[in-house]
């Protein structure tokens, strides 16, 4: 079931998200070996490229988009929202939810929600960044730290499984340099745009790995958060 190169194919050596891509994917996919099975719902499922990350333990993979995504919703399973899932209480024995939080207004009554669509016990796995440029604006509202995280799924009613951060420095700040090298690539600067952004998918997330062997505050600029959750039963 899982395809991990197919997951990775969009994101060349050219493309600015490459390295957070990469992380990310071998994030999530920790998280779903250890905390996925059965139906599994994906809020926000976009173009839902994250069924290629999952096992065979997940027996269904159901998507979730608004009637104004700004991907192709043919993928998606269902249309509703975050505030409003098309599904009766205590449908679903897993959640993922990724990039989505900082793109709701209410992101507590949206956690409300999907813990009503998930069974007693369920877990669900949510990444949200805490340093990351604009994006999809103007529906681009709020980032998050740790903290924050903890009291906003708490206060919605989940237990708190783990939270991880993705990077340290070294990927955050070379992501974002290499989104800013892609606003300058404009003839006669592409080829050289491309190749500095390629220089940088190589060299930043090794020294992100090396630094996090030796500094543990580097995780402090971490571009997002890993967090498992769990509806009490």
């Amino acid at each position: 079931m899982r395809d991990l190169q197919a997951y990775l194919r969009p994101y060349g050596i050219t493309n600015p998200a490459r390295m957070v891509i990469r992380r990310g994917a071998a994030l999530l996919v920790r998280a779903m070996d250890s905390h996925l099975h059965g139906r599994v719902l994906d809020i926000g499922c976009g173009e839902k490229a994250k069924r290629l990350l999952v096992n065979e333990h997940v027996t269904e993979y159901v998507g979730l988009d608004h009637e104004d995504t700004l991907h192709d919703k043919s993928h998606a399973d269902l249309i509703g929202t975050a505030y409003r899932i098309p599904e009766s209480d205590e449908s679903f024995d897993g959640i993922v939810c990724t990039a989505v939080l900082e793109h709701l207004e209410e992101p507590k009554a949206a956690l409300v929600e999907s813990l009503r669509v998930l069974k007693r016990g369920g877990l669900a796995i949510y990444t949200v960044p805490l340093y990351w440029h604009l994006h999809e604006e103007p529906r681009d509202f709020y980032r998050y730290t740790k903290h924050g995280l903890r009291y906003l799924f708490e206060s919605a009613g989940y237990e708190v499984v783990e939270m991880k951060p993705a990077s340290g420095f070294w990927i955050t700040f070379g992501s974002q340099w290499s989104y800013y090298l892609r606003t300058l690539a404009r003839f006669p600067l592409r080829r050289v745009v491309q190749l500095l952004i390629a220089v940088n998918n190589i060299v930043f997330p090794w020294l992100d790995g090396l630094d996090r062997r030796f500094n543990p505050a580097t995780e402090k600029f971490t571009w997002m958060y890993l967090v498992v959750s769990r509806r009490p039963v």
